[in-house]
């Protein structure tokens, strides 16, 4: 699924990515500054989750309470060095968890991520916009 966007259209875009059913594990690339964290914020307030969300860059991990008794993980790893730390503060419980896992920088940790997940792709476009590939 592709679909090109820009910043106050993000509400929509978070619903048509939960539309799509996707893995519960979710890989976000794209480079530095082009919203990945500002997505997830919306998808965890799409998922219900109630309150401030932040980007987790310094604690590895947020965790938010999401409705029907869910739980959302959103990871960084963009500080990690190697896949050890990763393993060292329990990432495999986390992505094994059935809950949903929102990793930013996954390539950090490529080993272990699991082999059922979904991956969106973010690229700035020169007009300002946004495409999104959910795959």
């Amino acid at each position: 699924m592709d679909i090109l966007f820009s910043i106050d259209q993000l509400e929509e875009v978070a619903q048509q990515i939960i539309a799509q059913n996707p893995n519960k594990v979710i890989l976000f690339h794209g480079e530095m500054g082009v919203g990945k964290t500002t997505l997830i914020k919306q998808l965890c307030i799409s998922l219900g989750v109630q309150g401030a969300t932040s980007s987790p860059t310094f604690s590895l991990v947020n965790e938010y309470e999401a409705s029907q008794n869910q739980l959302v993980y959103h990871f960084d790893f963009y500080r990690v060095n190697k896949e050890e730390e990763a393993l060292d503060m329990g990432v495999d419980e986390y992505l094994y968890s059935g809950h949903w896992c929102f990793i930013e920088w996954a390539e950090k940790i490529e080993n272990l991520i699991p082999e059922t997940h979904s991956v969106i792709q973010i690229v700035a476009l020169t007009d300002g916009t946004r495409k999104l590939t959910l795959t």
